[in-house]
């Protein structure tokens, strides 16, 4: 996971999972030549695209292979390509001149669809976001871009749900949830092989209840969650 900039106007400070925003160019249909494995849904096919391609920018690992390759980017050739972070991080080229310029393809195929949140239309700024889970090469080292992350750690879900809950880490509930739902599988396989099983993901669009004793936050039942609802803190007076 990393931590996010503190001048960054969403999550600022949270400990989060790479990723980000997916840009118009991860949309161009002549990428699709240079795609293992993707989704035939043109919008889902763009979202995979930029999940890696968000991961490379943020963190360093790139899911691709060289063309004509079975096995993922090794470490050294990975080194070679760390310029391109940064580059296609100001859009200075897209994603498909890249994958043309290296002679790679994009490994869709390793990318399982873990979950899918939106944010409620109470909230100002929102999001749609899809969750992906995927093994990290294991010569390939993450580090964090020093930019939008500023930290970067492996760590256990375990401990970053203690660490939320002592105020050590800022953990956004979205964020909470997932690693509380990855919390349940011992290894990153094992959480795999379920989240392959109930692909696609039930749609998380979070909503609140008033009730006699407070407000409660609340998600659909059937989305998998350690529990549907929450209630929420009583508001100071002013």
């Amino acid at each position: 996971m990393v931590v996010r900039h503190h001048q960054i106007d969403f999550a600022s400070g949270a400990l989060v999972f790479p990723g980000g925003k997916a840009d118009p160019a991860d949309f161009d249909p002549k990428l699709r030549e240079y795609l293992d494995g993707a989704s035939e849904d043109d919008k889902m096919c763009a979202i995979q695209v930029a999940s890696i391609r968000e991961s490379f920018e943020e963190c360093g690992i790139l899911l691709a292979r060289p063309a004509g390759a079975i096995e993922l980017l090794g470490g050294e050739r990975l080194a070679e390509l760390e310029p391109y972070r940064q580059r296609l991080n100001q859009g200075e080229l897209t994603i498909l001149e890249f994958v043309t310029r290296e002679n790679l393809r994009l490994a869709c195929d390793t990318l399982t669809h873990f979950a899918h949140w939106i944010t409620p239309p109470m909230v100002p700024k929102r999001f749609d976001t899809h969750f992906f889970l995927a093994l990290a090469p294991d010569d390939q080292v993450a580090m964090h871009d020093g930019h939008e992350s500023v930290d970067s750690v492996w760590i256990r879900p375990a401990e970053v749900l203690a660490d939320a809950e002592s105020g050590k880490r800022t953990v956004i509930f979205p964020t909470l949830r997932n690693i509380e739902k990855l919390g349940r599988h011992a290894t990153p396989e094992a959480a795999i092989t379920a989240a392959s099983e109930t692909s696609p993901p039930v749609t998380v669009l979070p909503w609140t209840e008033h009730r006699h004793d407070g407000t409660y936050l609340c998600i659909p039942p059937d989305a998998g969650y350690e529990s549907a609802e929450w209630k929420m803190p009583d508001r100071e007076p002013e």
